[in-house]
């Protein structure tokens, strides 16, 4: 009974969005639909920068040591270290997180941010203060 159960609710999840939308795993990939048009990302909703080298790098870099020290508290924990000593690097990991954030953000709204205004696209002011504040939960 469960196994019909599950391939009819198998079959109403996989009919819920056109088929192009899934991956080779029948899930949904991480921003392959438009949050609001419920679709594929198309060129009016997808929106994507281009970085420069630099920024890139900068942004590359930084993940790649939070990605050590995720690994590096991963190793903590199978090692049975001390509950202090992974709970000080977990927030050494939440402050580089935070350092992360303020690069992106601060980059953002000097170049798309400002780009959008200088063009007349106000509604892009109301996209960052949504966005600001969802940072600030």
């Amino acid at each position: 009974m469960l196994g019909k159960f599950a391939e009819h609710f198998s079959f109403l999840v996989l009919t819920k969005y056109p088929l192009w939308v899934y991956n080779k795993n029948k899930e949904i990939p991480l921003g392959g639909i438009c949050e609001v048009h419920m679709e594929k990302l198309c060129e009016c909703c997808g929106k994507t920068k281009e970085r420069d080298e630099k920024e890139y790098q900068s942004l590359l870099n930084r993940l790649s040591r939070i990605e050590g020290q995720v690994r590096g508290i991963r190793g903590m924990v199978e090692n049975s270290a001390y509950c202090t000593d992974i709970l000080m690097q977990v927030s050494a990991v939440s402050a580089a997180l935070n350092a992360f954030n303020k690069e992106l953000l601060a980059n953002h709204i000097r170049t798309c941010v400002a780009k959008d205004i200088r063009d007349g696209k106000d509604e892009t002011v109301d996209e960052l203060v949504a966005t600001l504040q969802k940072l600030m939960k």
